[in-house]
């Protein structure tokens, strides 16, 4: 029966994982609030090398928000049923190894009841594994979904343009520094939030 003392410790591990994933975006909410505002206007030229802060449009693009908001929900609800299945088994195996230490079972009853416990214990980590993955394959799809309408916007956007390249910065690589006056991100962002705006109140009227 020495193995019941590990269920406990096993059973934090495996919700401390799916806790793990819950806030793979957070850092995303953390930008820097006090960054220098940019004017809207764009003084870039046909031909130019341009680029985007893809950092700030994940953070202000409305629908990146939005998204971000419902996967959100998503993976605290998630969390909230981790954590009761989790106390529920570590309570159990608490009851039974105070009455295994009480001398109140007999051996043979501990064991059919360790073994039941164990049974438990794995299909907890298999359920928490399981609502682990579905978190991360909710996160990718969001990522998906903003890559391909920002994809989309920009290919628009510079058919009008007609800038030589836009580069997508983020963590300051690849743009390490340039002239400000390349950095389209706010007429991007200006141009994505408007055509969200746009989405969502066609859809409001179907």
């Amino acid at each position: 029966m020495k193995n019941v003392s590990l269920i406990i410790s096993i059973v934090a591990l495996a919700a401390a994982t799916v806790f793990g994933v819950l806030y793979l975006t957070d850092g995303e909410k953390k930008a820097d609030a006090n960054a220098e505002e940019v004017s809207n206007e764009v003084s870039a030229s046909k031909g130019d090398i341009v680029y985007i802060d893809l950092d700030r449009i994940l953070m202000e693009y409305d629908m990146a928000n939005d998204l971000r908001s419902v996967v959100e929900t998503k993976a605290q609800n998630i969390e909230a049923e981790v954590t009761r299945r989790g106390k529920k088994l570590e309570n159990d195996v608490k009851a039974f190894q105070e009455k295994v230490n009480k001398g109140l079972m007999t051996r043979s009853v501990a064991e059919v009841q360790q073994q039941k416990l164990m049974k438990q214990e794995q299909e907890f980590n298999n359920y928490a594994a399981q609502k682990q993955a579905e978190i991360q394959e909710e996160q990718v799809v969001m990522m998906n979904q903003l890559g391909d309408a920002i994809k989309t916007f920009l290919d628009n956007y510079n058919a009008e343009k007609q800038y030589a390249m836009i580069l997508s910065n983020s963590g300051g690589a690849p743009v390490i520094t340039a002239d400000a006056a390349l950095d389209i991100t706010d007429d991007v962002l200006a141009g994505l939030n408007d055509e969200y705006i746009k989405t969502k109140n066609e859809k409001s009227k179907e």
